[in-house]
């Protein structure tokens, strides 16, 4: 007899150090079966020959998983020079070669061209849906699909260290950009074409790669341990303000009604609590002054 395996209703934020070669859904699936969970997310997918920060949310935090998605993110990348690929990366077969002549001036000028403001081509290799398909499905058949170039920020890209045939390099940037694509165009314009040969995800959101913990370490753990390793549902969007309401009012704002706090003034969504400090949802002010609530936690 096969017995159904049981499904915990966990709530909160893991964050896991990815690991080489799993896609960021194969590390979700082996993360929720650790703990068991009924329900989980992942907040922006790695490639698999890319490890490093994915913050995991359980339960109630996948509804405000969204801000982890939007959030800006920083990584190394290491870029190898001289060869160009299908996938804009190791993965792929090699497209061309040409001889590297390259120098650390030229290098801090090009990176520093490639800061601001930019538009992106997202790579064929991506997740990206056309017509309900993933464009890396086309990629395979050999199908083109034409891309519109997408608008990103790149805050900072500074150059760690460059030996003849690779840039190891540090980038901060916003959401939805693809590292591949920048490690190529920066290629390209030096002239010798690139291709991403290593990239690590360092933050997301005011996440840090130091706070998250490797699959192994979480398998060496109890069950108790690795509970005790989860984040509560509101640090996504702990950057919010927040506002405490009484308990009647928490009463009614549970039930999907709007309530009265008087002072209040905040022109964006913020973070409820009620009077025991338990944190409850999301809201907006509306336009006469009340709080109304957006996405609220479960109360059960």
């Amino acid at each position: 007899m096969q017995f159904k395996r049981i499904k915990r209703d966990i709530s909160g934020v893991l964050l896991l150090d990815k690991p080489l070669g799993i896609s960021s859904n194969q590390a979700l699936q082996q993360v929720k079966r650790l703990y068991q969970a009924a329900k989980a997310g992942h907040t922006g997918s790695l490639d698999p020959l890319a490890t490093g920060l994915l913050p995991i949310c359980f339960g109630e935090a996948t509804k405000f998983s969204h801000f982890l998605l939007d959030a800006d993110k920083s990584y190394r990348a290491l870029v190898a020079l001289g060869s160009t690929t299908t996938t804009a990366d190791a993965e792929g077969e090699v497209l061309a070669t040409k001889e590297v002549n390259v120098n650390q001036a030229l290098v801090e000028a090009v990176l520093k061209a490639f800061t601001g403001p930019i538009n992106q081509v997202p790579p064929m290799y991506s997740a990206l849906k056309h017509e309900g398909k993933n464009l890396y499905e086309y990629a395979r058949a050999g199908i083109e699909i034409e891309r519109e170039a997408r608008n990103v920020t790149i805050y900072s890209l500074v150059l760690n260290s460059l030996n003849e045939h690779t840039i190891d390099m540090t980038v901060v940037c916003s959401k939805g950009t693809y590292i591949r694509t920048l490690a190529e165009d920066i290629g390209q314009m030096l002239g010798c074409g690139a291709h991403l040969n290593g990239l690590r995800r360092l933050t997301s959101a005011h996440f840090l790669l130091n706070q998250a913990l490797t699959i192994e370490q979480l398998e060496a753990m109890t069950a108790e341990q690795r509970d005790a390793c989860l984040l509560a549902p509101d640090v996504a969007i702990d950057n919010l303000p927040r506002v405490d309401i009484d308990e009647d009012s928490a009463f009614y704002l549970m039930r999907g009604q709007e309530v009265w706090k008087s002072g209040l003034n905040i022109q964006s969504q913020f973070r409820i609590y009620n009077h025991l400090g338990i944190f409850l949802g999301l809201g907006e002010q509306t336009a006469d002054g009340k709080i109304a609530p957006k996405r609220l936690v479960s109360s059960k």
